[in-house]
């Protein structure tokens, strides 16, 4: 292992996604120059080493490291492997050169068409199967307190546009009258008790059919969200304003890797996984996803 990174990180990130992968050193930058790279490597029979420097200008030993690649040993950048290792890209120790010169982010024209054209069948089947259950709910939801049956929000989406997300209404009517917009936490006293149900089992994100009958969403993508949200997060979190390249999804790989959450560092945790899904975009990606959300439905587990 090789560079200057926060050491505590990298071990608490492995040891949360790989059990099989062990850190044999670390060498500080400072110390490369005088350090017997190949000579360690070799004896210690290393399989990679990891380059985690931010500035490299006059502090690799290039030799010393092109002779480790010679002798099998994989060389890569901490970025690459830190995507490798757990399915999200490090948004917050990695240069733009990485995401501009990088494999990925490619927009495949087919994949874009067979991935409208699902999202729409699936819709359309979706609202028929569901509409006798969704007029239950919407009984429920009367009966319980007054106000619509519907929720409308504005949110953002593919590239930065807006547009006006559904739901079965969850929280009381006029929730955040005279407020200002703030995320819903788990415990929201706000939330009725047929909306704790609804959130709990995911149905309250069903209208959203609608919105992907309508081409504003797909099944799969980053979660949307709200342009106040959306205008402050643009200024802490690196590179968030990338996850508008996007349609927004009624699911995501956020969702189903990332715990509920309500806080800035929540939001820059999830980028992280809405990254990696943009740049590994595939129909492949889509239906794990998809299937994976399923079972978090059944079983009543993971984030939304």
């Amino acid at each position: 292992m090789l560079g200057t990174f926060q050491i505590g990180r990298i071990f608490e990130e492995l040891n949360k996604f790989r059990h099989n992968i062990r850190i044999h050193g670390v060498v500080d930058a400072q110390k490369l120059k005088e350090f017997d790279l190949v000579g360690y490597a070799l004896e210690h029979r290393i399989h990679s080493i990891v380059i985690s420097l931010k500035d490299r200008r006059g502090t690799l030993p290039i030799h010393n490291i092109l002779a480790c690649k010679m002798h099998g040993i994989d060389v890569m950048e901490w970025a690459t492997f830190y995507e490798k290792n757990t399915n999200k890209i490090d948004i917050m120790n990695i240069n733009p050169s990485h995401l501009i010169l990088g494999d990925g982010f490619q927009r495949n024209r087919l994949t874009i068409l067979v991935k409208g054209a699902m999202d729409r069948i699936l819709a359309f089947l979706g609202l028929l199967l569901f509409l006798p259950v969704g007029l239950v709910i919407s009984l429920l939801i009367r009966l319980e307190s007054p106000g619509p049956v519907f929720y409308s929000q504005e949110r953002v989406g593919l590239n930065g546009r807006p547009f006006r997300i559904l739901k079965f209404r969850s929280m009381v009517a006029d929730a955040e009258k005279g407020l200002a917009p703030q995320w819903a936490s788990q415990n929201d006293p706000r939330i009725t008790r047929i909306g704790a149900f609804l959130r709990k089992t995911r149905l309250d994100e069903v209208p959203q059919l609608i919105n992907i009958l309508k081409g504003e969403m797909s099944f799969v993508g980053p979660r949307p969200e709200r342009p106040f949200f959306v205008a402050e997060l643009e200024k802490s979190i690196p590179f968030y304003q990338l996850r508008h390249v996007t349609k927004p999804g009624l699911s995501g790989w956020a969702q189903i890797r990332y715990r509920y959450g309500a806080t800035v560092e929540d939001a820059a945790k999830k980028l992280e996984y809405d990254l990696y899904y943009i740049k590994n975009l595939s129909i492949f990606l889509d239906l794990m996803i998809f299937l994976e959300t399923i079972q978090v439905i059944l079983f009543g587990k993971g984030s939304r």
